[in-house]
């Protein structure tokens, strides 16, 4: 059978059965418990009565807490269930490292560019919150976030400085059932699916010509969820409900809109606009304003 073709009812059972979201008493961790590839594909299928899964943009941010650290991800767990995208990068002797910019200058009390550091260099550092406050954290190895990821979350791995030959690899050799890649356009799922047939995608898809894209290059529909924008939009609804009738979840980002506004009663007035769309998924640099909110479809 085609691996564009609608999940068989034996998917479906697997998205329920295996793919745990375990709720957390107080003070423990709320759970995404990812045990294989299979798992992973499973999770993010789609499922018209399937709450609204949240992301979080750069591992989510509290105050205190900063962008891109393990003990920020942690920090969210506390709060909700939530996956994590991530921003790999590499330092001078080629140890990939999370970090947002290009430079670390906003992000720690350091000045320069990632790349002209070596790993051991950068641990001098200490990260800022969003407010711009020093903390006591480090900037984390990728390695690291992954191993402690493992039966907590998922992580999305972002495009920044890290060849895809490069990143490709360096996963391979770990072979961690609970990390996704990020893609741009087809070429780049096509290519890291030639070397790693299980990958799974968190692909750009913005309209039906590059949704078309993905199908010309047999990227599975199993093996992806659609990043279709800021919002949904109604003149590209034949997208979405081919993407559904595929099983792809389509996600939206708020980072770039109702994260930007002034409060945080602001920020959930703009969340439940998108929450009343149709998305699937909410990328956002705060998913802790998520918790309390109401993520059941309508």
């Amino acid at each position: 059978m085609n691996k564009l073709l609608l999940p068989l009812l034996g998917a479906l059972t697997l998205t329920v059965a295996s793919c745990s979201e375990t709720p957390a008493p107080s003070g423990s961790l709320h759970r995404i418990d990812i045990q294989s590839r299979t798992d992973l594909h499973a999770w993010f299928h789609y499922s018209p009565t399937r709450p609204i899964v949240i992301s979080g943009h750069r591992g989510g941010m509290i105050s205190g807490y900063p962008e891109n650290c393990i003990e920020s991800f942690e920090k969210t767990l506390t709060i909700m269930p939530s996956f994590f995208e991530i921003d790999p990068r590499l330092t001078r002797d080629s140890v990939i490292v999370l970090m947002h910019d290009a430079t670390i200058d906003r992000t720690t009390d350091g000045s320069g560019l990632v790349s002209d550091y070596t790993w051991e260099e950068l641990q001098r550092f200490r990260l800022k919150d969003r407010d711009g406050k020093l903390t006591e954290f480090r900037i984390p190895t990728l390695e690291e976030a992954i191993r402690w990821s493992q039966g907590k979350t998922i992580l999305n791995l972002d495009i920044k400085d890290v060849p895809l030959e490069f990143m490709s690899q360096f996963i391979n050799r770990l072979d961690p059932p609970n990390v996704m890649y990020t893609v741009h356009n087809a070429r780049q799922a096509r290519m890291l699916l030639d070397r790693d047939p299980e990958a799974m995608f968190s692909a750009w898809c913005k309209n039906l010509t590059e949704y078309r894209a993905y199908r010309e290059a047999r990227i599975p529909a199993s093996q992806m969820m659609a990043y279709v924008g800021t919002m949904i939009y109604a003149d590209q609804q034949p997208l979405y409900d081919s993407l559904h009738r595929q099983g792809i979840l389509c996600m939206i980002s708020v980072a770039p809109t109702h994260d930007r506004r002034a409060t945080e009663t602001q920020k959930q007035e703009g969340y439940l606009l998108e929450i009343a769309s149709g998305c699937d998924v909410i990328e956002t640099d705060y998913p802790y304003l998520f918790e309390g909110l109401d993520l059941e479809r309508r």
